[in-house]
């Protein structure tokens, strides 16, 4: 077979490091979970009923490393924390059963799904792609990936974010609309998952706006801490 000729640079394959080891996970999909916490469906207002979920994505390429420095978005005067436990998927399959779910599973993350509410909120009120609100450069800060072998399947467990050690977000995973398996069955009926594809499966209630200057840090039960910081 020739070997591959391309007329530019490839670009980079996005990766998350995994936890005690020197290995990657090359990130394939971002796939994002709305509103999977009643409390916080009610804050955004919406009826926490459990709907039929629904999903967003973000590019490969917003995944950014634990503990980096990031600068303050463009275009934004509202920008949002949203921390939630991510799914890494290492098993392929469609169509897939609630029971072999977590099958498909690599292992677990916390990440934040950084929005600019502004550009959202102006998105939704002309019922239009929320794209610019929530896939921007650098919008999805993600610890270090650690192996469902070591953690089992994270059904419970309290998950919180603290900005400047305050805490903002408060919850636990138990409080999901729809657990890690139900989502993985739902969204496989939808879409062929593959390995490296990443699920964020919603956050808890308390989203609020960060600035410059502003330290973040988040946390999961049994997952590694979250520390991000914002500058001008």
């Amino acid at each position: 077979m020739p070997s591959m000729k391309y007329v530019i640079e490839p670009p980079a394959q996005a990766v998350i490091s995994v936890a005690g080891t020197d290995a990657l996970f090359p990130v394939r999909r971002i796939w994002c979970i709305g509103r999977n916490y009643a409390e916080h469906a009610r804050e955004m207002g919406h009826d926490p009923n459990r709907e039929p979920p629904f999903f967003f994505q973000k590019p490969s390429d917003a995944v950014v490393a634990n503990r980096s420095t990031l600068r303050f978005p463009a275009k934004t005067r509202d920008l949002h924390h949203e921390i939630e436990l991510v799914v890494a998927i290492g098993k392929a399959g469609r169509n897939i059963a609630v029971g072999q779910a977590l099958e498909h599973v690599f292992g677990y993350a916390v990440g934040l799904d950084m929005t600019r509410r502004d550009l959202q909120n102006e998105a939704k009120k002309l019922q239009r792609p929320w794209e610019m609100g929530k896939s921007f450069d650098e919008s999805c800060p993600v610890t270090a990936i650690v192996p469902a072998s070591r953690t089992g399947h994270l059904r419970k467990g309290a998950i919180w974010l603290k900005v400047n050690g305050e805490t903002r977000q408060s919850g636990d995973l138990g409080q999901q609309i729809w657990q890690v398996d139900e989502a993985i069955a739902y969204l496989s009926s939808y879409v062929a998952l593959q390995p490296g594809d990443l699920i964020m499966t919603g956050t808890p209630a308390g989203v609020g706006p960060c600035k410059p200057g502003d330290r973040l840090e988040g946390h999961i039960d049994g997952l590694e801490e979250l520390i991000v910081s914002y500058i001008e």
